[in-house]
């Protein structure tokens, strides 16, 4: 009875947990790298690093090229970041839809591995 219980949660309720499981993952996913924070602030200084212009105009000029700079760092790590998060989620996502393909085929997996160890 233990084994038909087994089977019958297997391919139904156990089926649409792992189905969730894979929203869950990509949830994490975006959490972990916080993705909506970073394209938010995509083009925001670095660090916040900001140079204040001076009153002169050399100083001017010196503190746009560093806040200039400062942007175009803060751009670059934060968009390879989300390179990163892209190709962490494609991941994740080809895993849980592997995974989910591959889960009916467990059990029977189980019961052929344990045949042939018996077999030999």
């Amino acid at each position: 009875m233990l084994v038909a219980e087994l089977f019958v949660w297997w391919y139904g309720a156990g089926w649409v947990a792992a189905a969730k499981n894979i929203g869950r993952m990509l949830s994490g996913v975006s959490r972990l790298f916080a993705i909506p924070i970073l394209l938010r602030t995509l083009f925001a200084p670095w660090k916040r690093i900001v140079s204040l212009p001076g009153a002169s105009l050399e100083a001017k000029m010196r503190a746009y090229g560093d806040n200039l700079v400062s942007r175009a760092v803060g751009f670059t790590v934060r968009f390879l970041v989300l390179i990163t998060a892209l190709l962490t989620s494609a991941a994740v996502a080809v895993a849980g839809v592997l995974g989910f393909v591959l889960w009916p085929l467990v059990p029977l997996g189980i019961v052929a591995l344990v045949g042939k160890g018996l077999i030999g």
